[in-house]
């Protein structure tokens, strides 16, 4: 099966554009937009619970085997694993001071 263009369909996440990337794979220090989580709907009602909602601002701290951010000006680790399961675009820093 293949699209318009005559390729074969991607097999990229639905969420997967240009911009967005897991936040497993954000460098320490920048700012980013949460646009998606992908993951069980208790997960996510969890992971909302915990600040990290769609359109919210997070910083990452610290990028290691453990991911570190910063949501609501609170500090919070993240194993890589569901620091994959969620999904961000960068954002500008002029949006970041806002």
């Amino acid at each position: 099966m293949s699209d318009a263009s005559g390729s074969a369909p991607s097999r990229k996440s639905p969420v997967h554009t240009e911009n967005t990337c897991p936040l497993s794979r954000v460098r320490a220090g920048t700012c980013v937009r949460i646009k998606k989580l992908i993951a069980s709907p208790d997960l996510c009602h969890r992971l909302r619970e915990l600040g990290f909602t769609e359109e919210q601002q997070v910083r990452l701290l610290l990028q290691s085997r453990q991911v570190v951010c910063q949501v609501c000006n609170v500090r919070l680790g993240l194993s890589a694993q569901l620091a994959d399961s969620i999904w961000v675009e960068p954002i500008k820093p002029a949006e970041s001071a806002a």
